[in-house]
């Protein structure tokens, strides 16, 4: 899939979909009242991506700490397969906890290793990842948030 037609960095409609997902499954907000898209994408003091839902996913945002922490740029982030943030064996773990987030809707406290473009490693502390549902209960993808790390190497 390439880029989408629509620049998700700061998209009304596509800030919409991440935090009304995120407030109708977790029960609380994903950002401060006064926030807007732009503050989700530059000032945000977590990390936020999101993939679709294709068979092999491809993300589809991803925020400027999440770019800082992954060390992509926006265009090389948007379009690369999600499972290419974990190392190849830690990905069939990465699958089993996406599935058992797509039973249960979301997955607080979520710990897993994630590898940088650099090919350094780091463990995700503390994550949450949902699923993208819009008003009528279609799934539009899978997003994760997390403000916690510890690098290995």
């Amino acid at each position: 899939m390439s880029e989408p037609a629509v620049d998700l960095r700061t998209d009304p409609h596509y800030f919409a979909l991440l935090t009304s997902s995120f407030s109708r499954l977790v029960g609380r907000p994903l950002v401060p009242a006064e926030a807007d898209a732009t503050w989700l994408y530059v000032d945000a003091p977590f990390v936020c991506v999101a993939h679709d839902t294709q068979a092999d996913p491809r993300f589809v945002y991803a925020n400027r700490a999440a770019q800082t922490r992954f060390g992509y740029g926006w265009d090389e982030f948007v379009g690369l397969p999600s499972r290419l943030s974990a190392q190849a064996p830690e990905r069939a773990e990465r699958q089993q906890f996406l599935d058992t987030v797509a039973a249960q809707g979301y997955v607080a406290g979520y710990r897993g290793l994630r590898v940088k473009k650099s090919g350094a490693t780091f463990w995700i502390e503390d994550g949450l990842v949902w699923q993208l549902r819009d008003d009528t209960g279609t799934l539009r993808g899978t997003a994760a948030v997390f403000s916690t790390w510890t690098d290995v190497g």
